[in-house]
C-alpha cells in the first residue's frame, strides 16, 4: 500500500507524530477506522480526514483518459448533464453491475458524496487528469457556457 493515512495527516500538519502513534495504539485495542479516531481523539475534522482520504485514495487509483475511453451510453445515461458538471464525474463504463466513474483526485471527494445518494449500484471511480476530465464531460455532456475554464473554477471553488 502507498503511504498511510496517519503518514498524511502528519504530513499536512493535521497531526502531531505523538497523535498518530497514540491513533495507531487506540486502534489496535478498538479496531475502528484511524479516520473516525483522528476525528474523535484530537478534533481533526470531517472534511480534512475525507480530503486526506483523497489523496491516498489517488495515489492507487486507476488512471483513465475519458478523451481516448469510450463512454458506454449506458453508463452515461446513469446521471443528468447537470449532475456531470456539478460533481465532476463520468460515468464510463459497466463491468459486471459495477459502474465505473472518472472523476479528478480533487474532486473525488465530492464525486463520492454524490454517487452514494444518487446512483443505487456498487460504484468504482478511476481518475483523470483535470484537462482531460473537462473534455470528456464537453464531449458527453456538452452544456453552453461551460468549458474547461469553468471546470477549473469549479475545482478551485470546491477545494477552498
Amino acid at each position: 500500500m502507498g503511504v498511510r493515512l496517519g503518514e498524511l495527516m502528519v504530513h499536512k500538519g493535521l497531526l502531531s507524530e505523538d497523535e498518530r502513534n497514540a491513533i495507531l495504539e487506540a486502534q489496535l485495542e478498538s479496531g475502528r477506522p484511524f479516520g473516525l479516531l483522528a476525528e474523535q481523539m484530537f478534533g481533526v475534522s470531517p472534511r480534512d480526514v475525507e480530503q486526506i482520504w483523497a489523496e491516498q485514495f489517488a495515489e492507487l487509483a486507476e488512471k483513465i483518459d475519458p478523451c481516448t475511453s469510450s463512454a458506454a451510453p449506458e453508463a452515461l445515461a446513469c446521471i443528468e448533464r447537470r449532475q456531470a458538471w456539478q460533481f465532476r464525474t463520468v460515468p464510463m463504463r459497466f463491468e459486471g453491475s459495477e459502474l465505473v466513474i472518472a472523476t479528478d483526485a480533487a474532486s473525488l471527494p465530492r464525486a463520492m458524496r454524490f454517487v452514494g445518494w444518487r446512483i443505487a449500484r456498487p460504484c468504482r471511480f478511476v481518475l483523470a487528469d483535470p484537462d482531460a476530465l473537462s473534455m470528456a464531460l464537453q464531449t458527453y455532456y456538452p452544456m453552453a457556457g461551460l468549458d474547461s475554464r469553468t471546470l477549473a473554477e469549479l475545482t478551485r471553488d470546491v477545494s477552498r
